[in-house]
């Protein structure tokens, strides 16, 4: 008579505590979706999408002003514009040319106008890059960073465009190229790390109020009318009874520098007595200041931007 041999079931395995799911996925290889990785890697993921931040920036330049008739042309002509507005205003109706040479009035107004547009049009771009950019950011895994990185990007290329009219500006009023005019690479370096920073800074702010954008134009036109974009700090507070300590911090505001550091590279006559003490320093410590500030505070809430 045949025997049938029946294998018993095997015993079943009993569900993985919670305390070792960890280690259960880490034996397989298996990571936590989204997770934030460690600073250092997450500079090398940004470097590795450096050539899709630049095409980014580049698309978003073009599609700027796709509907307008002038295209590209109103890179340059809306800061001039602007500055048109601002001499009408400031210098003829009240007086802000105090203290300054008639003569350089002219390219000092514009040159603020442009550099200090190249800081604001960056923050206003990095307010909005993760809120105006959902559907990018919910359907693509990439450093989050890349957004804001490539606005301010869009926002150089911008500027790069109107320094062409700058550097005509310039010359029509007298100063021509000279080597002091190399000076303007290292401060335009500066203020793009500067402009960086504030943009990834302000860029993980408006990833969660929503409301910032609203709010951010009012900011900024405020810190435009105290930074000498129009008028010469010095000459505007020489008569003035007000603290010592005030004209340094606005002198000292970072605005202030970079707009200063690009009209002594640039304008003859705009000479060293404009400038406060250690410049430069205050050049590169805020740019490094805002730069790794600003990198460090988006990097800490990257796994929450799209989510909710």
């Amino acid at each position: 008579m045949s025997q049938v041999l029946h294998t018993p079931p095997p015993a079943p395995v009993p569900p993985a505590a919670e305390d070792d799911l960890p280690a259960l996925a880490a034996r397989h290889g298996l990571t936590v979706s989204g997770a934030r990785p460690t600073l250092p890697g997450y500079v090398r993921e940004l470097w590795a999408r450096r050539h899709f931040i630049l095409a980014f920036s580049r698309a978003k330049l073009t599609a700027q002003y796709s509907q307008a008739k002038l295209g590209q042309l109103w890179q340059v002509a809306t800061p001039l514009l602007n500055a048109a507005v601002y001499f009408f205003i400031f210098g003829l109706l009240l007086g802000a040319r105090e203290g300054i040479p008639s003569d350089i009035y002219v390219p000092f107004l514009v040159t603020g106008v442009f550099v200090f547009t190249f800081t604001q049009s960056s923050v206003l771009a990095g307010v909005r890059a993760i809120s105006g950019n959902l559907g990018l950011v919910r359907a693509l895994h990439f450093p989050r960073a890349a957004l804001p990185v490539s606005f301010a990007l869009q926002q150089l290329q911008q500027l790069l465009f109107s320094m062409v009219v700058l550097v005509v500006v310039v010359m029509a009023f007298g100063s021509m190229p000279a080597l002091s005019w190399l000076l303007v690479i290292p401060a335009l370096l500066l203020q793009f790390v500067f402009n960086t920073g504030l943009a990834l800074l302000f860029a993980r702010l408006g990833s969660s109020t929503p409301d910032l954008a609203q709010l951010m134009p009012f900011v900024l036109r405020t810190w435009m009318y105290a930074s000498g974009v129009m008028f010469s700090i010095p000459a505007m507070l020489a008569d003035k009874d007000v603290p010592p300590w005030l004209a340094d911090v606005l002198q000292w505001n970072p605005a202030a520098v970079y707009m200063d550091l690009v009209r002594f590279a640039m304008i003859d006559d705009y000479g060293s007595s404009y400038l406060p003490p250690h410049v430069w320093a205050f050049a590169a410590g805020w740019a490094l200041l805002a730069g790794v500030i600003g990198f460090v505070y988006f990097w800490k809430a990257e796994e929450t931007y799209g989510r909710g």
